[in-house]
């Protein structure tokens, strides 16, 4: 299986994809955990100039998106396809969906941007997504609580609630694949909620 996990800022998303991979070890499952952007040697070096708050320049939002994509199709041909071809479950922090509400719902680009990408370099979507779902307000006082705040992370609250709209978007629009998690509850109620899907 190929599983994707999403969300804003602060909303577990870490905590929730470590305490499935334990699971599945446990059961004796070939287990693949990695995370967007990132994921490889070279994508991990585009996700520090995305995630930096320290340029003289302004990243225009086609930049974001295509350095997204970049890391994206490294991730995919090295690590993801590898590992679902060896037979072994993936769980990825943020995919495709991520790009959607981020850069489109969030920044404005038109979705035919992002559908060229996807239909250009991402051959396999995953067969389970789990949106965790929070109030802005308390993802960030989560997210300012782990420390100094990341180039996206430093956004406003008017962005987030454009993401989140996105990601309720993509709920309705996919349910069989995306299921909503409520994340304002606590870490062990928010895995109890996803393994109602395994």
């Amino acid at each position: 299986m190929f599983i994707s996990f999403e969300g804003t800022e602060g909303v577990g998303k870490t905590t929730l994809i470590r305490k499935i991979y334990d699971r599945l070890i446990s059961q004796g499952q070939d287990v693949v955990l990695t995370r967007e952007p990132g994921g490889t040697p070279m994508a991990e070096q585009i996700r520090a100039l995305l995630l930096s708050v320290n340029h003289d320049e302004k990243m225009c939002s086609d930049t974001e998106l295509l350095l997204m994509y970049a890391a994206r199709a490294q991730h995919v041909d090295q690590v993801i396809l590898p590992a679902l071809n060896a037979g072994k479950t993936v769980l990825c922090d943020r995919f495709t969906d991520a790009s959607f509400a981020y850069q489109c719902a969030g920044r404005g680009l038109s979705e035919a941007k992002l559908q060229l990408l996807n239909d250009s370099f991402v051959s396999r979507m995953p067969d389970l997504t789990f949106w965790l779902d929070a109030p802005i307000e308390l993802g960030m006082n989560r997210a300012r609580a782990r420390g100094a705040l990341d180039r996206f992370e430093q956004e406003k609250a008017a962005f987030f609630e454009k993401v989140r709209a996105g990601y309720q978007t993509l709920s309705e629009r996919h349910p069989e694949r995306v299921k909503r998690l409520d994340a304002a509850q606590t870490p062990e109620q928010v895995f109890a909620q996803a393994l109602q899907y395994f």
